[in-house]
């Protein structure tokens, strides 16, 4: 195949150094239930692809549905925005002064674009949302390979 996705591990050791800093700062230094809304939230991808179509798997854990929303263009391009919402138990919690200890859950809005290096049919795209993962199935378009041709030099 002409062109190939980048296979790329779940996380390069630099990132896992960064990430380890971060969560050591957060943890020291401020309340961890107001971090999550600072922090960008960033949930793992897989994109894999056969002769027919791409194949890509987002993880959304506590995301509801309508809550997702996927675009497609017609330069190859798929957008996801998804936003989970903290539940709100505030009433409750001052009944009984609760306050969060621990929070370690995510909070916000994620938008993250993909970019495929073949045209894909845009019109018979399909996503399905089972289980906290997201899985949208893009197929290719035809394409023949092109025929080199030869100009004449006038």
């Amino acid at each position: 195949m002409k062109h190939e996705l980048m296979t790329r591990e779940p996380e390069t050791y630099l990132e896992s150094l960064e990430k380890e800093f971060n969560n050591f700062i957060k943890d020291r230094l401020m309340p961890s239930h107001s971090l999550n809304k600072l922090f960008a939230w960033r949930p793992a991808i897989e994109v894999k692809q056969n002769d027919k179509e791409y194949t890509v798997k987002v993880q959304l854990p506590g995301v509801k549905k309508d809550n997702i929303i996927v675009e497609l263009d017609n330069d190859n391009l798929m957008t996801i925005t998804a936003e989970a919402h903290e539940e709100h138990e505030e009433d409750e919690q001052r009944k009984h002064n609760e306050r969060y200890h621990t929070s370690e859950f995510r909070y916000g809005k994620y938008q993250r674009s993909i970019s495929f290096d073949n045209p894909v049919k845009i019109e018979e795209a399909d996503a399905d949302y089972k289980n906290g993962v997201l899985t949208i199935c893009v197929p290719k378009k035809n394409q023949q390979p092109s025929e080199s041709k030869r100009l004449k030099i006038k």
